[in-house]
């Protein structure tokens, strides 16, 4: 996925199925300058990580 894609996922109102290495997550946001993205496992929102948006697979 691109910086683009993953901001607009982020912006939309409907939830978008998005998983990063087999996690489903949500993307809390997106820093289009370098790339990356802040996340959270569904399942585990607790425990924000961030990742290079290219690991973000839209489903």
């Amino acid at each position: 996925m691109d910086a683009q894609r993953a901001q607009e996922i982020m912006d939309s109102s409907d939830m978008c199925h998005v998983t990063c290495k087999g996690d489903q997550v949500y993307i809390e946001h997106v820093d289009q300058g370098t790339g990356h993205a802040t996340v959270h496992a569904l399942n585990k929102p607790e425990q924000k990580y961030m990742v290079s948006v290219d690991e973000l697979m839209e489903q």
